[in-house]
């Protein structure tokens, strides 16, 4: 036996991975220490240059670079410089290294954190005046002892209402941690949680998908361009307005296109009507009104009839009537005179939706000069599963129904009327879309696998795609990162050996990594993604 054989071990822990790396080698402990700063230098230089956080990665790249230093060093010409113990204590430490990485490796082939990776959310409320106390705690069966209104349950980033990561053993990123904001979890490394592409293109998760439960109609508003939100955004910055002021437009730089999903009988008003359509209706909504009353509102007549922007026009002359006109107004749509039997009954069957709707908001609204707003914007009926896209600029509102909305991560809201809050009427003139536009219903209609009936509704808009699974069993067919919830029944998901249960109610977000899943059970999913179509961005 030489020398070497009885010199006595020196153990050292080395931390990488996350793990502790412990080994017994024939070394000076000095030399070890020496030879482990080096390292772990050489792997906060790489982590610096590359961008890279997984922990992995970093330590696979770092123990390249450091064979290509010494294979370059031998080839140099300066083996003779190198001392024989060192070369061959750096050798049995990178064996072991290499032995543990591929413990590590295989640790992680069967950590169930590394099979499958969903995230249960818990999720935002937002209680509006005009919420259902029911129909959102009903679907997460929940009890909302105080009989609050529920009106929006978010789903997403937003910093004014963000989802929370569930702590749930082989699912959370965080065993034994508190909840963690999805937020977060994506800063961590976009990339991986969101795909290169989409990592690249927004940094972080670009909608933001919500419950809708609309028990009294919704103020009428609507959303910036990109352009428009940006420049409004600095502008009000500038102004020194602070973000929670009542007459700040602009809660962030970013535009606001929108999605509407029913998912019961909903009601909604959007886009303005032809001309000639108004006309026509506020004609026979004031044949029975009083003559003093329809001589205030000529001048809405002579707006319409214009050639430069008459519905800008007709708006500006409805906002400006005097209150005891408006009031007036308000008196005559709730007295029901204009529904008169006689020569008016087939007008009244015509036109009955306008005008109930009228007297609803006459009485909930009163003064208020959008009472009318049911003769101007399009009234849209949608059936449970039938959609509409609201581009920027577009006015409307939601009157009644449960729903799913999706839109661009914003909570840019300029108002027009039904509402006690601040409405900002010339920053909403330069906003609006003063074109007519109605939206297309959009009707659900299926491919199927397996008993199963999948669909993606058809929208040109980059950050989000809206789609929709109706039970059986399939291979999920979403593109990834998603954000799911379950509105009927419980979902199986099984992927990688393991099982997951979603019941009613409750949500997920599933980033990348995760495309060999199976969908299993009696159960209806909406999915909200990155949309794959990008939008004219800065236009309406």
């Amino acid at each position: 036996m030489g020398e070497s054989d009885f010199r006595p071990k020196t153990s050292l822990n080395i931390d990488v991975l996350g793990s502790s790396i412990r080994i017994s080698v024939e070394e000076e402990p000095e030399y070890l220490n020496k030879l482990l700063e080096t390292f772990k230098q050489k792997l906060e230089n790489t982590g610096k240059t590359t961008g890279l956080s997984d922990p992995l990665k970093t330590a696979i790249l770092t123990g390249f670079i450091l064979c290509d230093e010494l294979e370059k060093a031998l080839q140099d010409g300066h083996k003779a410089s190198i001392q024989e113990k060192d070369h061959k204590a750096a050798e049995e430490l990178a064996l072991k290294l290499i032995s543990r990485l591929d413990n590590v490796l295989e640790e992680k082939k069967d950590d169930p954190q590394e099979m499958i990776r969903i995230f249960k959310l818990k999720n935002s409320v937002k209680n509006y005046d005009w919420g259902s106390s029911d129909w959102i705690p009903r679907l997460l069966g929940e009890n909302n002892e105080g009989q609050n209104p529920w009106a929006e349950l978010w789903m997403g980033i937003h910093p004014e209402g963000p989802s929370m990561i569930m702590p749930q053993e082989g699912l959370s990123p965080r065993e034994g941690a508190g909840p963690l904001p999805l937020s977060e979890l994506i800063a961590e490394d976009p990339q991986f949680y969101l795909g290169e592409e989409a990592a690249k293109s927004f940094g972080t998760l670009p909608f933001l998908l919500k419950i809708l439960a609309v028990e009294k109609p919704l103020s009428i508003q609507a959303h910036p361009n990109l352009n428009q939100a940006r420049e409004g955004w600095e502008r009000e910055n500038k102004n020194g307005i602070a973000l929670e002021a009542p007459n700040r437009n602009y809660k962030d730089a970013n535009h606001k296109p929108e999605f509407l999903c029913a998912l019961s009988p909903f009601l909604a008003m959007a886009g303005f009507r032809e001309t000639s359509e108004i006309r026509a209706q506020l004609e026979s909504f004031l044949e029975n009104a009083p003559g003093s009353l329809q001589d205030e509102m000529t001048l809405l007549f002579y707006a319409l009839e214009g050639t430069v922007n008459p519905l800008k026009e007709f708006l500006r002359e409805l906002f400006s009537l005097p209150k005891e006109i408006l009031e007036a107004l308000g008196s005559y749509a709730t007295q029901g005179s204009y529904a008169a039997q006689g020569s008016y009954a087939h007008k009244q069957e015509a036109l009955k939706d306008e005008w109930k709707l009228i007297a609803e908001l006459a009485m909930t609204y009163p003064g208020d000069p959008a009472i009318i707003s049911p003769l101007y914007l399009n009234l849209i009926k949608l059936n449970p599963g039938e959609a509409i896209y609201l581009p920027s600029g577009v006015p409307h509102t939601y009157v009644y129904g449960l729903g799913v909305e999706l839109m661009a991560n914003s909570d840019n809201v300029l108002r027009g009327g039904l509402t006690s809050k601040y409405v900002d009427l010339e920053e909403l003139f330069s906003i609006l879309d003063f074109n007519p536009y109605k939206p297309t219903i959009i009707i659900e209609t299926g491919m199927k696998e397996a008993g199963a009936n999948y669909f993606q509704y058809p929208v040109l808009c980059r950050e989000f795609s809206l789609s929709v699974i109706r039970g059986g069993e399939m291979s999920c067919p979403l593109t990834l990162p998603i954000v799911i919830i379950i509105t009927r029944g419980e979902l199986r998901i099984k992927g990688k050996g393991q099982e997951i249960s979603l019941k009613r109610g409750e949500s997920a977000f599933i980033p990348p990594g995760n495309e060999d899943l199976r969908l299993y059970g009696d159960f209806t999913l909406y999915a909200a993604g990155i949309g794959s179509s990008p939008e004219k961005q800065g236009e309406p």
